[in-house]
């Protein structure tokens, strides 16, 4: 078995980024909340644990705890920022609430070597960080040394080579911190000893395995969306288990522009795939009629795409599983893992289960995976890279790029402004480089002259960002010259809009779709 790392999250917006950075040193790992950390440690057989930061402090009464037992199990163990507090504090240390806080870049200086730093930090030195706290270390437990220091924070990275025990008060797994990834990759390699053997070829091995494992001779139904994620689901599926496997394609009139063409011609004359297409654009309209909280018609969306997927498998004699291609973002967006006040993200996804009437249990093959490890997997598996390499495509669809009611004219007209929109980054050799671009139609009229004729018409958005692993996102830098002729073509040529603007809002870290 690879070896694997261990996250014990206490509610950190970037807890996967760690990951990101741990499994991209060729380290498999898992993120789990502190409450469920206990019962995780003896599960998942770690070889070594990472605490992770979060927005709590050490010095309230009843704080956020590792397991106790943690400190004694002999893990390697790396505490960052509220992770390197608790761990202090649990072992008989002090932390208080600083005077002056710290959020954001800072130099630490490195005042000595450690396991952790060697190779990558040299004593001396001072580096760039990031950080963000508001308590700070101010003695530290037996064992323990300085290794690195800021004004504010002189305990600012800490070491116990003895035990593998280390601390650091600044973010490595940010962008912000250059040599973080280093950083941590010498905490899973040197001091962890982990082989980096994990793989892509390794998963699709694995995940094949276990599939068939859960499956048995069972039926699968798999929900196709024609986005990357479903995809891959359902071609993985197809390699396991073969013709026990249907897909269904429920078409909820708010895809992109020919889609649906591309998916039924994918699975059904490429992959051989057997694929039930249903037209639902009337139902979800009538659903969403009127409605225009962003949030309800989420949930509309989904609830009606569970009833049709559920009359459709009575059509041809119903399944004992359905597939959805869930992934690691999902899980762990859809939950609070500190029981305090997060925000429940993707709500439009079926990850706390199916309702109880549908007497199908779930597979979620993905379910561990990022969005960049689900491509990398659909390349294993020989999927074209026309839907290996296509943007992110939320479940939803158009409709949360429509905010207030929609409508079908309404999606009609976007549809338009988004084909040309795309196509024109296409035809600039651009689309690999943006992480995600799309149109969004703005709840607002306004009046405009085009011609000799006095026009009120929606006003089109555009939005393009770049990212690494979708968690953090920027505006993608188009040169005015490309923005001036896509607006031009999308007023000239989608009745219905007569001004475009380009959205060029920068994302901390959380979702980066429009809503």
């Amino acid at each position: 078995m690879t070896d694997r790392i261990l996250i014990i999250d206490f509610g950190s917006q970037v807890t996967q980024l760690i990951a990101r950075r741990v499994r991209e040193s060729g380290v498999y790992c898992e993120i789990v909340p502190f409450q469920k950390a206990g019962q995780a440690l003896q599960s998942f057989d770690p070889k070594a644990v990472i605490l992770s930061g979060g927005p709590s402090s050490v010095t309230l009464d009843e704080p956020p705890l590792a397991p106790p037992h943690l400190f004694d199990m002999g893990l390697p163990v790396l505490g960052i920022c509220y992770g390197e507090q608790t761990m202090v504090a649990q072992l008989g240390g002090q932390v208080e609430n600083a005077d002056h806080r710290e959020f954001g870049r800072a130099t630490v200086k490195i005042e000595d070597d450690c396991a952790l730093f060697h190779g990558v930090f040299e004593t001396g030195s001072e580096e760039p960080v990031w950080m963000s706290h508001g308590d700070r270390v101010i003695s530290l437990p037996d064992g323990f040394r300085v290794v690195a220091s800021t004004h504010s924070a002189p305990f600012a990275a800490i070491a116990d080579d003895e035990r593998h025990f280390y601390g650091v008060q600044f973010h490595p797994e940010v962008v912000h911190t250059p040599r973080g990834a280093d950083l941590l990759r010498n905490f899973t390699h040197r001091v962890a000893g982990c082989s980096g053997d994990w793989s892509m070829g390794a998963f699709k091995t694995a995940a094949i395995d276990h599939v068939r494992k859960q499956v048995g001779d069972g039926r699968v139904l798999c929900g196709l969306s024609g986005g990357v994620d479903s995809s891959v689901v359902a071609v993985l599926l197809h390699e396991a288990i073969g013709d026990q496997l249907t897909c269904v394609f429920v078409d909820t009139g708010m895809m992109r522009a020919n889609e649906p063409e591309q998916v039924v011609s994918l699975f059904r004359d490429t992959y051989n795939i057997p694929l039930v297409h249903v037209d639902a654009a009337g139902t979800f309209l009538s659903r969403l009629e009127g409605v225009e909280d962003p949030e309800q018609k989420r949930k509309i969306i989904g609830s009606t795409f569970i009833d049709v997927f559920e009359a459709e498998a009575n059509k041809i004699g119903g399944a004992d599983f359905l597939a959805q291609g869930t992934l690691y973002p999902d899980v762990i967006e859809s939950v609070s893992f500190t029981g305090g006040p997060s925000v429940t993200i993707k709500s439009h996804h079926n990850v706390g289960g199916l309702p109880e009437r549908m007497k199908m249990d779930l597979v979620e093959p993905l379910r561990e995976l990022f969005k960049d490890e689900v491509r990398a997997l659909g390349r294993e598996l020989g999927l074209p890279e026309t839907f290996v390499g296509r943007h992110p495509f939320p479940g939803p669809g158009l409709a949360i790029r429509l905010p207030g009611e929609i409508t079908a004219d309404k999606l009609h007209i976007l549809r338009q402004a988004d084909q040309i929109y795309l196509d024109e980054i296409r035809k600039a050799g651009l689309y690999d480089e943006i992480w995600q671009a799309f149109a969004v139609l703005l709840p607002v009229r306004t009046v405009g002259v085009m011609g000799d004729e006095r026009t009120y018409d929606y006003v089109c958005a555009l939005r393009a960002v770049t990212s690494t692993d979708g968690m953090t996102a920027d505006y993608y830098d188009f040169s005015h010259d490309f923005l001036g002729n896509v607006a031009t073509q999308i007023i000239n040529q989608v009745k219905g809009i007569n001004r475009v603007v380009y959205d060029i809002t920068s994302k901390p870290p959380g979702t980066i779709e429009w809503e």
